[in-house]
C-alpha cells in the first residue's frame, strides 16, 4: 500500500481546545505536516528517540485519501477517503516548550521520524457508525487512557479535506490525522499500546 504526504490537525476537540481556541481566536483548522519518514507502520515498535527525554502519545482517527483532488467542495469531500485507523501522532513535548517559547517552527518536535504510528486500515464501511460518530480508544498496559468520539471534533473530516485541498493538492494514500481528545501522555520504555475503533482492535505496538 502506497502511503504519501501526512497531514495533521491541531486542537481538533472540544474538551482538548477550549483554552488554545480562545487565545488563538481559531476559525479554521491549525494544520501541520509530518515527513514521509515519520510513518511507523505493521506494529513496528516506537523507539524513543535520543534527543529527548519527554515523548508524549495522542491517539486520533486517522483516514486515508482514495482519490487525487484540488479545490474540493465540502459536499463531495465524503468521496475522497474511504479507509480509516487508529493512529498516534508522537512530540517531543521537551523540545516543544523550548520552540515555543521562541516561537520557533513545529517539525523537529512533531514530524521526526517514526512519530506517525498507524495501525491496520480498513474500510469504514465496516463499522456501525460513519466517521461522523465513530467511537475509539487507546489502551496502554490493558488500562483506557484515552477515549473519543468524532462527533467532538470541531472540524469534520470533510470540513479538513475542504480546507486542506485549497492549499495542497491532495493525493492517493495521503494520511489524515484528525486530532486527539483529552488524555495524552508520556511514553514510556516496554509500554504496550493497542488501538481501538468501537471494539475492533486495529493498533497493537511497543515502546522500546
Amino acid at each position: 500500500m502506497v502511503f504519501m504526504k501526512i497531514i495533521c490537525v491541531a486542537s481538533n476537540y472540544r474538551t482538548q481546545s477550549d483554552d488554545v481556541n480562545k487565545k488563538l481566536k481559531v476559525n479554521d483548522p491549525i494544520i501541520f505536516m509530518k515527513s514521509d519518514t515519520s510513518l511507523l507502520k505493521n506494529g513496528d515498535p516506537f523507539c524513543i528517540p535520543n534527543f529527548s527525554s519527554k515523548i508524549q502519545y495522542e491517539a486520533e482517527i486517522v483516514v486515508r485519501i482514495s482519490q487525487f483532488g484540488k479545490n474540493i467542495p465540502y459536499k463531495l469531500a465524503y468521496q475522497y477517503f474511504n479507509e480509516v485507523t487508529i493512529g498516534i501522532d508522537m512530540t517531543a513535548k521537551d523540545l516543544q516548550s523550548k520552540f515555543d517559547k521562541f516561537g520557533l517552527p513545529w517539525e523537529l518536535y512533531k514530524s521526526f521520524d517514526n512519530s506517525a504510528v498507524i495501525g491496520t486500515l480498513v474500510k469504514i464501511k465496516k463499522f456501525k457508525w460513519d466517521i461522523n460518530q465513530m467511537l475509539f480508544r487507546l489502551d496502554i498496559n490493558k488500562n483506557t487512557v484515552q477515549k473519543g468520539n468524532t462527533l467532538d471534533m470541531i472540524f469534520s473530516v470533510s470540513e479538513i479535506i475542504e480546507y486542506v485541498s485549497q492549499f495542497v493538492t491532495l493525493k492517493i494514500g495521503d494520511l489524515i490525522f484528525t486530532g486527539t481528545p483529552i488524555g495524552i501522555g508520556n511514553v514510556n520504555i516496554n509500554d504496550h499500546f493497542q488501538g481501538y475503533i468501537e471494539n475492533e482492535k486495529l493498533l497493537d505496538f511497543y515502546i522500546k
